[in-house]
């Protein structure tokens, strides 16, 4: 898991052809106006960005969650969230079977650490790392950016 101001993003440049992709373009997009859907970037268009306007939750009902074939890069774009965060080679209680077809799966353990993302903000989740996101009180607007794991 990475987690660091956008403009500091660059310095995790080489991990993936992918990553680096999706990172150059939430730089070059940072001040646009997002519109609530889904649209795909990146040389061969497998790269998904999805702008959601999910209601907030309690972290006592949020589930963990991981994906084993892709990357996350969440962006708060209006109001903060908090993200709980766990190791997914620790946890013991999953909830259901591993969805292949939406990869993911969903887990009962606590979070260990929690996140307090603010806009400017992104988070990388790697398919090793669980994670619990739109922690807070209300609604906000972010983005979900899902590169292929490589």
């Amino acid at each position: 898991m990475i987690v660091c101001d956008l403009n500091n993003a660059d310095r995790f440049k080489g991990l993936s052809r992918g990553l680096d992709e999706a990172l150059e373009w939430l730089c070059a997009h940072r001040d646009d106006q997002f519109e609530k859907g889904q649209q795909t970037i990146g040389t061969d268009g497998t790269i998904t960005v999805k702008c959601e306007e999910p209601h907030l939750r309690t972290p006592e009902v949020s589930e963990l969650e991981a994906h084993r074939r892709f990357i996350d890069i969440h962006v708060p774009l209006k109001n903060g969230e908090s993200i709980g965060w766990a190791p997914v080679a620790g946890l013991k209680y999953r909830h259901g079977e591993y969805d292949e077809e939406r990869d993911i799966c969903f887990f009962g353990d606590s979070a260990t650490s929690l996140l307090h993302m603010r806009v400017g903000q992104i988070a990388i989740f790697f398919p090793e790392d669980a994670h619990a996101p739109n922690i807070g009180v209300g609604t906000h607007r972010k983005l979900c950016v899902k590169i292929p794991v490589e």
